[in-house]
C-alpha cells in the first residue's frame, strides 16, 4: 500500500488530534477524584485491590477501627493516606512465634 506524503501528514494529524482528546479525558478524570480535607478518597473496590484482601477482611478492619471510613450517599470511602498508614502499621507489628 502506497500513500503519498500529504495523505500521510493528514492521517498523522488525525491521530495526534485523537491523542489530544484522550489526554484531555484522562486529565479530566484525574481531577475528578473525590477529596476530603484535601486528601483523595477511594472506594471499597480500590481498597480491596490495593490491600489484596477480601471484602470480609475489609469489613473487619472497619469494625475493629483499624481503618477509618466515611459514608457519603450510602457509599463507603477511605482516605488514601489512611490505607497507606494501615500498610505501614502492618509492617511494624511484632511477629508471633
Amino acid at each position: 500500500m502506497n500513500i503519498d506524503h500529504t495523505e500521510f501528514i493528514i492521517w498523522m494529524d488525525r491521530i495526534m488530534k485523537r491523542f489530544d482528546i484522550l489526554y484531555e479525558k484522562i486529565r479530566d478524570n484525574n481531577n475528578e477524584f473525590m477529596t476530603i480535607d484535601g486528601e483523595q478518597l477511594i472506594d471499597n473496590q480500590d481498597v480491596l485491590q490495593i490491600l489484596k484482601i477480601s471484602a470480609r477482611s475489609l469489613q473487619r478492619y472497619r469494625s475493629t477501627n483499624k481503618l477509618a471510613y466515611y459514608t457519603i450517599s450510602g457509599k463507603l470511602y477511605y482516605k488514601l493516606s489512611d490505607v497507606h498508614q494501615l500498610i505501614r502499621n502492618s509492617f511494624n507489628l511484632p511477629r508471633k512465634s
